[in-house]
């Protein structure tokens, strides 16, 4: 009887996470594989083919592409977490009315829609921008050159992602005991030796993990680089959408789907792995 029972909550378990299971398999699952199919098909007969991923991997301007979408990436990512690492210690170490402003006003950017934030941008940076203007108000003709240019898109991209490194790296430092920290100091370990040997040990997961998420949303990020970005090289986003929308290539749209979902795997296989050791962190 009560092996009955047993089946038959199984069952019911089985029938309430059906619906969800088949929701994500035809959500997910099924666009994926199709993708990762057509990637490997001949546009005109549907012959099975390496052409399409030769393509990116031997033509000189799309290796550009390549290159230039992981330097962004990259920049952003190691700029992003260490002044989010640097704001959190901050916010997490100092006590004083600038610091609780700071601490209330830093995640304002997270709530402004993106395509605001770039034209915001666009309007100051440009060369006939507010700093244009300003600089003439004082006799010189500065331009900041950052349109169209990687530093400018580092820069739009810095200003949406520090806020939400900081915001888990912020987190990730609260998890550390004040009683921890004071019984370090009161055995004679100095600032420094404190932060080497205890702050930094326990919030390293964090910031592995916010780079990891850093490095994800920026490999595929369309609405920076398709508003500030040149003509060549390009952000791997906007040539995909080249390839879809202008070319009308839809096997190639695919397989450089597939390149910018391995790209993003590697990103995805540090934060598994992170979280895989919680327990040798800690």
């Amino acid at each position: 009887m009560n092996k009955a029972k047993e089946r038959n909550r199984m069952l019911i378990g089985y029938a309430l996470a059906l619906p969800a299971f088949l929701t994500v398999m035809l959500t997910v699952a099924y666009p994926i594989v199709s993708n990762v199919i057509m990637s490997f098909q001949d546009e005109g007969t549907g012959a099975f083919t390496l052409d399409n991923y030769k393509y990116f991997f031997t033509t000189p301007a799309q290796l550009k592409n390549i290159g230039f979408t992981l330097y962004i990436v990259v920049m952003t990512v190691v700029l992003a977490v260490v002044i989010a690492y640097l704001l959190a210690l901050y916010l997490r170490f100092i006590k004083s009315p600038i610091s609780k402003a700071i601490g209330t006003l830093y995640l304002l950017p997270r709530f402004i829609p993106g395509l605001v934030a770039v034209y915001a941008m666009i309007t100051i940076i440009r060369d006939s921008g507010v700093i244009n203007r300003i600089s003439l108000l004082f006799g010189y003709d500065f331009k900041p050159a950052l349109m169209y240019h990687a530093s400018g898109m580092i820069m739009m991209n810095l200003w949406f992602n520090i806020p939400f490194a900081a915001l888990m790296i912020t987190a990730g430092l609260g998890a550390i005991p004040d009683s921890v920290i004071e019984s370090a100091r009161d055995v004679g370990a100095s600032k420094l030796r404190v932060f080497r040997s205890i702050i930094l040990p326990l919030s390293v997961k964090d910031v592995v993990i916010a780079g990891t998420f850093v490095f994800m949303s920026n490999v595929g990020s369309f609405t920076t680089p398709y508003l500030m970005g040149g003509n060549s090289p390009k952000m791997l986003a906007i040539a995909l959408f080249d390839q879809f929308n202008k070319y009308l290539n839809y096997n190639r749209a695919a397989a450089l789907s597939v390149i910018m979902f391995l790209i993003c795997s590697v990103s995805a296989g540090v934060y598994i792995y992170t979280n895989l050791k919680e327990n040798e962190w800690e």
